[in-house]
This record gives C-alpha cells, structure tokens and sequence, in this order.
C-alpha cells in the first residue's frame, strides 16, 4: 500500500509485534492474582450478605459453577477459549 499510511517493516514482521507462545512466570503470576483477586469479592460478597441474612441467586450460581484458583487446571488458568484456533484453545495474553 502506498501513501502515508503503509506499512513499516517492524509493523509487518518485527521482533516488537511478535507474541511469544509461552506466558513468563511473571504474566502467569499476575493472572493468578487477578483469579485470587475475583475468588475474595466472591467471599466478601458472600460473607457480606450472609451476615444480613440475604443470598443473591447469580452469587450462589457462581460459587456452584466456577472453580476458585486453587481448584482450576493450569490449561483453565491460562488459556481460553477459541472456535477458530486448532486445538480450541488460545493463551490469555494473545487475546
């Protein structure tokens, strides 16, 4: 394409736009703070409105489907879901 708007050469094919297939342990850190972050507002949530007496039917429904960080595999953890790749599986970070 020509004009103002063509590519570069580190924008078509660099070492700076390339994802690599692996997350560091360091992005598999923060991930795993971010599920811990969501498993305490489901428990503060949860102890908040049970010490009212009250249950919120989304909570309970969370809490019976999901698994909490410890509970989750490394595959569930790390990847998601996607119809167009092989395997149905993408990772986190190339999303």
């Amino acid at each position: 394409m020509f004009g103002p708007f063509r590519i570069t050469n580190p924008l078509s094919g660099g070492l700076l736009w390339k994802i690599p297939w692996r997350l560091s342990r360091f992005q598999k850190r923060r991930q795993r703070l971010r599920l811990r972050a969501v498993d305490s507002v489901v428990a503060t949530l949860d102890a908040a409105l049970a010490k009212k007496g009250q249950t919120l039917e989304a909570l309970e429904r969370w809490k019976a489907e999901m698994p909490t960080e410890a509970e989750m595999l490394p595959k569930d953890k790390y990847t998601m879901f996607d119809r167009k790749a092989k395997r149905y599986r993408k990772g986190i970070h190339s999303a």
